[in-house]
C-alpha cells in the first residue's frame, strides 16, 4: 500500500507546498507524527486548534451530537445553530445578529455581499468601492484575492473582481484619501494583520477608519478570522487594540470552533435608511434568497463551536493568552543573536522577523527562503511554526498553552539559531 506522502502525490492536486510532515494524533499543545515523533505545536493549524488537540470535553460532545443529529438545510430551525449566534453576540456585546458558514473566505465574501447591499439600496447610492490594506490577507476565492493587499496571491486569475483598493495599513492619510474616491461603500481592516507576519493597527488607525465611516455612511468592517475569539487575549481583538472603536461587521473562523469547519459574521443593528424613506437594521438587509449555504451552521459544528468558546471562558483562557503571550514577548526578545530583528506581537499571536542578512549569516543554500529554512530546522528540533513571507515566522499556540511549553519552544529556536 502507498505511504501518506505517495498518496498526496499521486491524488491530490497541488495547490500546497507542504512539509514532509505526516501527522498522525495530537493531544493538548502536542502532536505526534506516523512515526511517532513527538512536536510541540506552535502553529496550532494556523491559530484554529484554539484549545488544543482532542480537548476531552469538545471529543464528549461531539461524539454525543454525531450520533444524535449531524446534518438539517438551513430551510429548517436546529437549537445548537440558535445557541451558538446567542453566545457569539453576547461575546461582542452589542446589539446584532449571525450568519454561519464554513470558513473565513466565505465569511468575508458575506461581507463583501453586504456591503455591495447596503451601497446599492440605502441613501447615497449606488456604491461598490470597499477599501482594504496592504499586506492583507483575506482568503482565497476570487473576492477574498481581489480584496488581498499581496500581489502575489493575484497571478494567474486576473482580471480581479471590481471595486477594491488597496492602501498602506496605518497610513491614516492614505485611508483619508482613498475613502474619499466617489463611490466607496465600506473599509476592511484586519486588526492583526497575520498572513504578512503580526502587524498590528494602531489605535489612531482603528479610530480614524471609524470616524470615516461615520462621515461618509460607510460600513467598517473587521476581518478577525486569524485574530479573533481569543487569540489577542480579548474576545474581539480589535478590543485589544482600540476598545472604543465598534465596527459594523466582523468575519471569524479559524479558532471558532477548535478544528472543525466554520466561519461567521456578526453584523450590527445600524440602522440602514433608503431612498424611499423606509429603514431597516444592517444586520437584516441580507434576507431570504440574498445569501445561503448548505453546510454552514450545522447541529455538529455548533455543538462543538459552543463548547470550544465555553472552554475559552470556563477555563480562563483569555487571562492566559495575555499572561502568556507577553511571557513569550520576553522569552523571545531574550534570545541574544543577530538572526532575529524583530520579535512582535499581540496575545498569543507573535511574530518573529528575521534579520535581512539572516541568509548569508547562516550560509543557506543559494535560493533557500530563510522562512522556510528555519521552519524545517524547527521541524528537526521538534517545534511546528508557520511561516510568512520570506523573512518571518508565526507562533500561534493554543490559547491553553502552558508555560513550560512556551519556555520549551523558546529554548528549542535558540538553540536551532546558534546551531546556524
Amino acid at each position: 500500500m502507498s505511504n501518506t506522502r505517495e498518496l498526496y502525490d499521486q491524488y491530490i492536486i497541488p495547490t500546497y507546498g507542504r512539509f514532509d510532515l505526516r501527522l498522525a494524533r495530537g493531544r493538548g499543545s502536542e502532536i505526534w507524527d506516523e512515526d511517532g515523533k513527538r512536536y510541540l505545536d506552535f502553529g496550532a493549524g494556523i491559530a484554529v486548534t484554539s484549545i488544543g488537540h482532542a480537548h476531552p470535553r469538545v471529543v464528549r460532545v461531539m461524539q454525543e451530537q454525531i450520533g444524535t443529529l449531524v446534518h438539517t438545510s438551513n430551510l429548517y430551525y436546529t437549537r445548537p445553530q440558535g445557541v451558538l449566534a446567542e453566545r457569539l453576540c453576547r461575546l461582542v456585546a452589542r446589539p446584532g445578529k449571525v450568519f454561519f458558514c464554513n470558513s473565513g473566505a466565505e465569511a468575508n465574501e458575506a461581507l463583501y455581499k453586504l456591503a455591495r447591499k447596503f451601497g446599492n439600496e440605502s441613501t447615497g447610492g449606488p456604491r461598490i468601492g470597499i477599501v482594504t490594506m496592504l499586506g492583507s490577507f483575506h482568503g482565497r476565492t476570487l473576492g477574498g484575492i481581489s480584496a488581498t493587499g499581496q500581489d502575489k496571491v493575484k497571478k494567474g486569475f486576473e482580471p480581479m473582481v471590481e471595486g477594491f483598493r488597496h492602501v498602506p495599513f496605518n497610513d491614516t492619510a492614505a485611508l483619508t484619501a482613498a475613502v474619499a474616491e466617489k463611490g466607496t461603500v465600506a473599509i476592511l481592516i484586519e486588526p492583526v494583520q497575520g498572513e504578512s507576519g503580526i502587524h498590528p493597527a494602531s489605535a489612531d488607525f482603528l479610530r480614524t477608519a471609524r470616524r470615516l465611516c461615520d462621515e461618509k455612511n460607510l460600513l467598517l468592517f473587521f476581518d478577525e478570522v486569524q485574530c479573533g475569539l481569543g487569540r489577542t487575549g480579548d474576545w474581539c481583538g480589535w478590543r485589544s487594540i482600540a476598545p472604543d472603536v465598534e465596527p459594523d461587521a466582523v468575519s471569524w473562523a479559524k479558532g471558532i470552533a477548535g478544528g472543525f469547519p466554520l466561519g461567521a459574521i456578526w453584523v450590527s443593528d445600524r440602522t440602514v435608511a433608503f431612498s424611499d424613506g423606509t429603514t431597516k437594521p444592517l444586520c437584516d438587509l441580507l434576507g431570504p434568497g440574498t445569501h445561503g449555504t448548505t453546510f454552514g451552521g450545522t447541529p455538529l459544528v455548533c455543538v462543538g463551536a459552543n463548547e470550544v468558546l465555553a472552554v475559552i471562558e470556563e477555563e480562563g483562557m483569555l487571562a492566559n493568552a495575555r499572561a502568556l503571550g507577553a511571557h513569550a514577548l520576553d522569552v523571545l526578545r531574550a534570545i541574544a543573536t543577530p538572526l532575529i530583528k524583530e520579535v512582535r506581537g499581540v496575545g498569543l499571536m507573535l511574530g518573529i522577523e528575521l534579520a535581512p542578512d539572516f541568509a548569508t549569516r547562516a550560509k543557506l543554500p543559494e535560493g533557500k527562503v530563510p522562512a522556510l529554512f528555519l521552519v524545517e530546522r524547527l521541524h528537526e528540533a521538534g517545534l511546528l511554526t508557520i511561516p510568512s513571507g520570506t523573512h518571518a515566522l508565526r507562533w500561534l499556540p493554543p490559547l491553553n498553552v502552558r508555560r513550560e511549553e512556551i519556555e520549551e519552544a523558546a529554548a528549542i529556536l535558540e538553540r536551532t539559531l546558534a546551531a546556524l
